[in-house]
């Protein structure tokens, strides 16, 4: 069965949910999760996206996203003009390959003193995305729970100790997955919880020697109120 979200798709702006609505909350996930400001992005678009974002409005979106609107600003129409404001650089390239997805972007983003991320993240309709590669490791992030990422050394004992540091902070856990390269390589632990998780627990979870670096962030806003 599909909901009413999925048939009809968000209150937005444009004239699609997949190249507009999902266009702009796919950039506002890539800010969240790059979280520093970003100074300049390259926007690799795959499949649909290369063909038609030019007519469909999804560069103006993507790049709304960028700056942090929702899929219903109207400033998202002047989305260019606030870029130039705000001294956000960007530039699309148009890839032949194939991608995972119709509907799929890659953002590469920098910072001002040099840090680099990459991001690819696909818009599935109706306004819902999955972001599904950070730095080159799969991960399943959908903009809409409470979301903690770690970057970590798979090795015994980890994955324990954070879900206990959760569990002793009344934090629950509704959904986990692991990815790694390889056996005792670089992994990512991907945890989504039915409360906010506080700064407290987020930096012993930081603090945890196995851990190199962990992201936190909050559902999106939604595009309907529920």
């Amino acid at each position: 069965m599909s909901s009413v979200f999925e048939i009809i798709g968000p209150v937005m702006i444009g004239p699609s949910s997949s190249h507009t609505a999902g266009a702009a909350r796919l950039g506002k996930m890539a800010r969240s999760i790059f979280k520093e400001p970003i100074e300049r992005v390259d926007l690799t678009l795959y499949g649909s996206f290369a063909k038609t974002y030019k007519g469909h409005g999804t560069d103006r979106a993507l790049v709304g996203g960028l700056l942090g609107f929702d899929a219903e600003d109207e400033r998202i129409r002047d989305a260019f003009k606030d870029a130039a404001e705000a001294n956000l650089q960007y530039q699309f390239i148009e890839s032949t390959e194939e991608g995972g997805h119709p509907n799929e972007v890659k953002f590469d983003l920098y910072s001002k003193d040099g840090h680099h991320m990459s991001i690819i993240g696909r818009s599935l309709g109706g306004g819902r995305i999955l972001v599904t590669n950070v730095n080159n490791l799969a991960v399943e992030i959908s903009g809409e729970d409470f979301t903690i990422l770690t970057f970590h050394h798979d090795c015994p004992g980890v994955i324990a100790w954070v879900t206990s540091r959760l569990g002793q902070a009344s934090v629950n856990i509704s959904t986990m997955k692991v990815f790694r390269k390889r056996k005792h390589c670089e992994a990512v632990m991907l945890i989504n919880t039915d409360e906010p998780v506080d700064t407290q627990v987020m930096a012993d979870i930081q603090n945890h020697k196995s851990i190199s670096s962990v992201m936190y962030f909050e559902p999106l806003e939604k595009a309907v109120a529920e």
